[in-house]
Parts: structure tokens; C-alpha cells; sequence
């Protein structure tokens, strides 16, 4: 098995969203004083100002990034969650891409207020990492999976079983970030990319896992047991 390295930055906010934030920021804060001090009555800065703040509030909540550890040493053959969302497919399915046989596909649903950093689904090594050019369909339909714009990774674990984790981009997702390298070696707790808006994450996993969630049942990152692969 694989030694666990921990080398996570301890981040609240993402640091995807740090220029997003900086620049609505002021842009918020200028046109504020402007409206304030430019017009006589005081109603267009009271309305501005309220919905400026949820709206960016909203994008904050968005951007947040917990810090979150697996809590078990033990890894081996088990697939967490790489997302927040809820469970909306769960099937058997012919993957003709990379693996030329069935697969059970576990996706996960990312609606615009969760965490949309993902994490890693299992110990191993990145084998390859494809980015595909696409559509934006809504993230649940499922055509999304094959026509969307996405990304692949297919990690090997150490005992040799190939997972594939797809992003995939959603009706809003205009950007997919994938920080896997090919060749690298990746662990449970580390972060695989960030997808910005409401979108989706697939897995591949081997006929025969044993599957511990299911179908409408909400995830954690990093923290929920998706599978348990056969040995």
C-alpha cells in the first residue's frame, strides 16, 4: 500500500476564486460610495448594496473549501467521494473509451451552493488525464456525460485496478480544473481540480465493487465511502 503523504494547504477559500473575490469586491465597494455620495436620495444605494452583498455572498459561499481528512489509514480499495452533491446515477454501463468492458458509473450532482473543489477518489497513480471539448448540457441529463465538455483522469491503485473520475461541465460550469498530473502519484485528501458553477462528477469502477451509497443520497468530499473495491 501506498504511504500517505500529507501535503495540503490549510485553504477556507479557494484559491480559484481569490481574483473573483478581490475584483467584485471593489467593484462592489466603488459603485457603493459612488451611489452614496453622487445622488441625492439614498433608496438606488440601499437596493444596490443589498443585493450586491448576496449576490456576493453567494459567490463566497461558493468558493469556500474546507478542510477535510479521510480519518482512516486503512485506504485500501476504498473510493470516497471526490465531491459535494447528491447521487443521481448509479448503473451498469458499457465503457468503451479506456476500459472496452462494463463498469458501474456512481455520479455525483454539484448544485450551484456546494463545494466544488474535488478530491482525489483513491490512492494511487494518475495513468492519464484527457480534456474533451463539448456542450453544456444540464449536468443531471445523461448525455452530459459523453457530450459535455469534461475532463478524465484514470488513476491506477495500488493494487493495479484502473478508476476513471470524469468532470464534467455543466449548463453554467464554463471551466474545468484538473491538478492531476500524469505519472504522479495521488492520495485520499488531496484535491484532483475545481469545476466553477453547478456541474457533475463521474466514477468508473470495477463490476463486482461493492457499493455503499445510494441513488439521491447526499456526499461529502472526501468523506463518504462511495465504494468498497473487490479485492
Amino acid at each position: 500500500m501506498i504511504k500517505k503523504i500529507k501535503k495540503l494547504k490549510k485553504i477556507k477559500i479557494h484559491h480559484e476564486g481569490t481574483d473573483t473575490l478581490i475584483y467584485s469586491f471593489i467593484a462592489l465597494a466603488t459603485i457603493s460610495i459612488l451611489l452614496w455620495r453622487f445622488i441625492d436620495t439614498k433608496i438606488p444605494f440601499w437596493i444596490f448594496t443589498t443585493i450586491g452583498t448576496i449576490a456576493y455572498l453567494i459567490v463566497l459561499n461558493f468558493y469556500r473549501c474546507p478542510i477535510r481528512y479521510f480519518g482512516e489509514e486503512d485506504t485500501e480499495g476504498i473510493v470516497v467521494a471526490p465531491a459535494d452533491g447528491k447521487i443521481v446515477v448509479i448503473e451498469e454501463v458499457e465503457e468503451n473509451r479506456y476500459f472496452h468492458e462494463k463498469r458501474i458509473m456512481v455520479s455525483i450532482f454539484m448544485n450551484l451552493f456546494n463545494v466544488h473543489a474535488n478530491w482525489f477518489p483513491v490512492d494511487g497513480k494518475v495513468k492519464l488525464i484527457r480534456h474533451f471539448d463539448g456542450n453544456f448540457h444540464k449536468a443531471w441529463l445523461p448525455k452530459a456525460s459523453e457530450e459535455n465538455e469534461r475532463a478524465d483522469v484514470l488513476i491506477t491503485t495500488p493494487d493495479g485496478q484502473d478508476i476513471l473520475c470524469r468532470q464534467i461541465a455543466g449548463a453554467m460550469a464554463r471551466r474545468i480544473v484538473t491538478y492531476a498530473r500524469e505519472g504522479e502519484d495521488c492520495y485520499i485528501d488531496e484535491h484532483l481540480g475545481f469545476i466553477k458553477l453547478g456541474s457533475r462528477v463521474d466514477l468508473y469502477l470495477p463490476v463486482g465493487s461493492e457499493i455503499c451509497v445510494k441513488m439521491g443520497q447526499k456526499t461529502t468530499g472526501n468523506q463518504t465511502v462511495i465504494a468498497k473495491l473487490k479485492s
